[in-house]
């Protein structure tokens, strides 16, 4: 999934649109950075898997439309086996060739209580080994450098999960959003020190709008930074101050990875193009 040009993957997010107008932002976001030659895009569920059929839809359409590599998320939540079995299966026809293999978050986010059903799956692990089962397909699974909200931020239970996904036949790893370059260290220093191989692809969120950030973190269950968040205190008023300090934060971010050899940086762009695409002309990953 890597551009032969980029010493780094280069790969961009988005989650599905929940009316036609999102969709259409959707469209107008990727055609603006389709020009940028993504490695890769991957489009996310909603908790609960709530937005399932069109993820399935999106994901199908921007593999057929634009002949970019997609990553489809596909979680655990609310389908029996049997219908994650067809739902890989059909991503397969639709020609797309990797998934990100997630148990997901139930409707109330990443903190509530996980609900089992009837023949369903109640790990990502047991998905990863669905996935690799059913054959033609690269299996990538989630790593959380700030820790997991299920493993109450236990960094070693965290690790021994990436490591059996590893076991399992999952080939590379994308984490959560993180803003402190020690922790992404961390986890990889972790990782090595058990000869784990698993290429951990850095996930990177450009601030663009502090309600939205506030937002994410809840669902979410990490926390920002204080030295981050004070980097917003003189310019919370100011729309695209924000999104000029969101650009600073994680061009300096990206630089760091890069000079540690980070395999990938993986770009959530919440659907929009402005912030991503500067931060990559920043860290030379691109030229237009």
């Amino acid at each position: 999934m890597r551009d032969n040009l980029r010493a780094a993957s280069f790969s961009l997010e988005f989650f599905p649109p929940k009316d036609p107008a999102g969709e259409e932002r959707l469209w107008q976001a990727l055609q603006q950075l389709q020009p940028l030659k993504p490695d890769f895009v991957s489009v996310t569920y909603g908790a609960g898997g709530t937005s399932r059929d069109r993820t399935i839809r999106v994901t199908s359409e921007i593999t057929a439309q634009t002949g970019i590599a997609t990553v489809a998320h596909l979680t655990c939540v609310g389908s029996t086996k049997h219908e994650l079995t067809e739902i890989l299966n059909q991503y397969k026809k639709s020609g797309i060739k990797s998934i990100l293999a997630l148990r997901g978050d139930p409707q109330g986010g990443p903190k509530a209580a996980w609900k089992s059903i009837a023949d369903g799956l109640d790990h990502a692990d047991q998905l990863v080994e669905l996935a690799i089962s059913l054959g033609g397909l690269e299996v990538g699974v989630a790593a959380f450098p700030d820790g997991h909200p299920a493993s109450n931020f236990d960094l070693e239970n965290d690790i021994e999960v990436l490591l059996r996904k590893e076991r399992l036949g999952a080939t590379f790893a994308t984490t959560q959003f993180f803003f402190e370059f020690d922790k992404w260290q961390a986890l990889i220093d972790r990782l090595s020190a058990e000869g784990s191989k698993l290429p951990v692809i850095a996930g990177i969120l450009p601030i663009t709008n502090l309600k939205q950030l506030s937002r994410m973190v809840e669902l979410s269950g990490m926390q920002i930074p204080s030295s981050i968040l004070s980097k917003f205190d003189k310019v919370s008023d100011n729309p695209q101050d924000v999104k000029k300090v969101g650009v600073d934060i994680a061009t300096e971010l990206g630089s760091k990875l890069l000079a540690a050899n980070a395999p990938g940086l993986h770009f959530y762009t919440m659907n929009t193009a402005e912030s991503t695409i500067e931060i990559a002309k920043n860290l030379n990953l691109v030229k237009l």
